[in-house]
């Protein structure tokens, strides 16, 4: 018998394609959209209510995340939602923003000297 957290996994992985290059777990279901704050993060329904699949993701595998946390994407790529470490990580808020403003940061750095992206848009 397939329990409660088995059959979640099943449900998220029904939409993942793995990358085979990066590690990471690449949604292919609907996000949130493509603009404001919170654009191009995946969603999914869970429940009768829509909710972000990296955090149901790192809940189903690892448990709660505390108040005063939340989830980063180490892997920079918004639509991955594996729960390892190198792709999801249990960060600060204050950590969180760093990380987000160094890899901006960087961004701009490879693009200003003529290099190739960090990362590669799905």
């Amino acid at each position: 018998m397939m329990t409660r957290r088995d059959n979640i996994r099943e449900k998220i992985m029904s939409r993942v394609r793995i990358d085979e290059k990066t590690g990471c777990w690449v949604w292919t279901g609907p996000t949130s959209g493509k603009e404001g704050r919170g654009a191009g993060y995946p969603r999914m329904s869970l429940g009768g209510q829509t909710v972000a699949v990296h955090l149901v993701m790192w809940t189903n595998e690892h448990g709660y995340i505390p108040g005063k946390k939340e989830i980063d994407h180490s892997c920079r790529n918004r639509l991955c939602i594996n729960p390892d470490p190198n792709h999801l990580q249990l960060v600060t808020r204050k950590r969180n923003m760093l990380r987000q403003w160094q890899a901006r940061k960087a961004a701009a750095m490879m693009g200003h000297n003529g290099g190739q992206p960090i990362c590669e848009e799905v």
